[in-house]
């Protein structure tokens, strides 16, 4: 659990540093919309998309442990091609970066999330993934506010001298300011690298998912033929594809919106955090409530109710005030993946690798809703853009209360 630990703490780092890079490669790379600048989650998040299939069969020749390791050797190749990327003030080279490290997330992924969930009981997976939550989440407060002091640094000032700036000056002020990521990168592959050396030579045991005998469901899938004969996988895999949208919204939105509303840079930074530490609050609920005093199902439906409630109250009220209830739906967000992820996978048997990356397929919402999202807001406002978040969260409490029974009854 520590190794895993470490594992989602280096991917929440290198999630939840979008939030921040979507208005730092709108200044450094002068990008005219905020629809353009979406593209930095679409870029990270359609990997899964793309690469979740192939990392099943990835991690069947190689299994979880060294699944895990070259996952992370794919995300420090990510991560070194910012180097280039800044040098040049290039925005496609920065979505390529991108795109190899969420190709190099989906593998993490695929392997750690089912490792995590059939460790122990799959009733308790709600809490063990609430615990790897908090490493995350942890891990993105961190790289919001290192990333927001090292690459928003006196961005106000510096967006207001570039209107008076000639060509030159103007130049090479961006080029200074697009060499703020070179150093960080740096060091964020050095340590996958590491990290990666690290997993191939732990006592993290690769562990067996044909499931054996030990429940009505398991037996059932030894029955089956294809993972699409189980109607709970592929709802679950729609359920995360909406969940894991409103969640980027909420994380990578936050600050554009805020300064939409004519906030400061220098305050709109920190609201990633916000978010993320509503989050927080959540996973730590997760952790001493799930299974003792409520099982994973009640805890997504009430969830995703409060994402409805919350959703109403931000788009109906101004200011700073829907800003924080913007930030609240982290709250809401936060038991959906620890509950939606081992209720999608229960009972699959030996189908598990596969559902699993059938899940993480799911992960691509973040890549498609993110820009949704900023279509209606140049066609509204940003504000009334975040209705579409509704019907969302009314899809995933239907998933909490009916959809992952879906076939089981056979």
């Amino acid at each position: 659990m520590v190794i895993l630990g470490a594992l989602y703490f280096v991917l929440g780092f290198v999630t939840w540093v979008n939030g921040t890079l979507i208005p730092y490669f709108k200044i450094a790379c002068e990008l005219k919309t905020d629809l353009q600048s979406f593209l930095v989650a679409t870029s990270f998040f359609i990997a899964y998309a793309a690469m979740a299939i192939p990392s099943s069969f990835v991690l069947k020749a190689t299994g979880y442990k060294k699944g895990m390791a070259a996952g992370l050797v794919v995300m420090a190749i990510g991560a070194i091609l910012f180097v280039p990327a800044a040098q040049g003030r290039n925005f496609n080279l920065f979505l390529t970066a991108l795109f190899i490290l969420g190709t190099g997330s989906a593998l993490l992924q695929t392997a750690q999330n089912p490792y995590v969930s059939i460790i122990g009981p799959i009733d308790s997976a709600g809490s063990r993934i609430s615990m790897m939550g908090i490493c995350n989440k942890v891990a993105g407060i961190l790289a919001g506010l290192i990333f927001g002091a090292i690459a928003l640094k006196n961005t106000d000032t510096l967006v207001e001298s570039l209107k008076t700036m000639d060509a030159v000056a103007k130049d090479g002020t961006l080029n200074e300011l697009a060499s703020r990521v070179i150093g960080p990168y740096t060091i964020i592959a050095v340590v996958l690298v590491a990290l990666a050396i690290a997993i191939m030579f732990s006592n993290l045991p690769d562990i067996e998912d044909d499931g054996g005998e030990a429940s009505p469901e398991t037996k059932l899938a030894s029955t089956k033929t294809s993972v699409f004969q189980f109607p709970h996988v592929l709802l679950g895999m729609l359920a995360i594809f909406l969940y894991v949208g409103v969640e980027v919204m909420a994380g990578d939105t936050i600050i554009s919106y805020g300064i939409s509303l004519g906030i400061s840079i220098a305050d709109a930074r920190f609201f990633t955090q916000y978010t993320l530490g509503f989050m927080l609050v959540g996973y730590l609920v997760g952790i001493f409530a799930i299974p003792k005093y409520i099982s994973q199902s009640a805890a997504l439906k009430w969830c995703a109710i409060l994402g409805v409630i919350f959703t109403v109250l931000a788009v109906s009220t101004n200011g700073y005030v829907s800003v924080f209830f913007i930030a609240t739906l982290g709250l809401a967000n936060s038991l959906m993946w620890p509950a939606i992820f081992p209720l999608g996978i229960d009972g699959l048997g030996r189908f598990t690798k596969i559902g699993a990356a059938l899940l993480v397929m799911g992960i691509a919402g973040g890549a498609i809703l993110p820009l949704i999202y900023g279509w209606l807001a140049l066609k509204t406002s940003s504000q009334m853009a975040y209705v579409m978040m509704i019907p969302c969260y009314l899809y995933i409490l239907y998933f909490a209360v009916k959809g992952y029974r879906a076939g089981k009854s056979a």
